[in-house]
């Protein structure tokens, strides 16, 4: 006797968590149908950075929607910590891969070593009236170029193509 009332227990005490469960899943909000990217706003931090920054700070203008900022940052050079300012603007592609603007006046080759892990030159390409360096790293392609005393570095899993588009559309 003593053994059907454990199994009884038991069966009671799975109905009861599921019923919790089903009522939590059906009540609590979820996107079953989202792909968990969160969107942010970068106009705001665009406008703030461009005041600070000692280079002409470029930002994407006109990109399709396809195009989705997932995160934007400016950091000022702290005196004596050895970094310089540095703009990043993060995207998921339209391919669903990761494209970036890096921009700082740190020397072009530290900022090609800290962004694109085992990079090696990979020719060049022309994108809106400039020539961009093409780097291949091991996880990682960019786009450089120099622009008076700052770097920018178009990186990312994104392809040349994509990076590309993305250097077309930077105002």
């Amino acid at each position: 006797m003593r053994g059907r009332q454990t199994v009884r227990d038991m069966v009671l005490s799975m109905l009861a968590v599921g019923f919790v469960v089903g009522i939590g899943y059906v009540f609590l909000p979820h996107d079953a149908k989202g792909d968990g990217v969160r969107v942010v706003d970068y106009r705001v931090e665009t406008s703030t950075a461009r005041r600070a920054a000692p280079y002409p700070l470029l930002a994407p203008e006109g990109l399709p929607d396809k195009w989705r900022a997932t995160s934007v940052s400016y950091r000022a050079a702290a005196l004596g910590e050895g970094k310089g300012n540095a703009w990043h603007l993060g995207f998921v592609t339209p391919s669903g891969q990761y494209a970036a603007v890096e921009q700082s006046d740190l020397p072009r080759e530290a900022m090609l070593s800290d962004k694109v892990a085992g990079g090696k030159p990979d020719g060049t390409s022309e994108v809106a009236g400039r020539t961009w360096d093409r780097v291949q790293g091991t996880k990682a392609r960019a786009l450089a170029v120099q622009n008076g005393a700052g770097t920018t570095l178009l990186t990312g899993t994104a392809s040349y193509e994509e990076l590309a588009e993305l250097a077309q559309a930077l105002k």
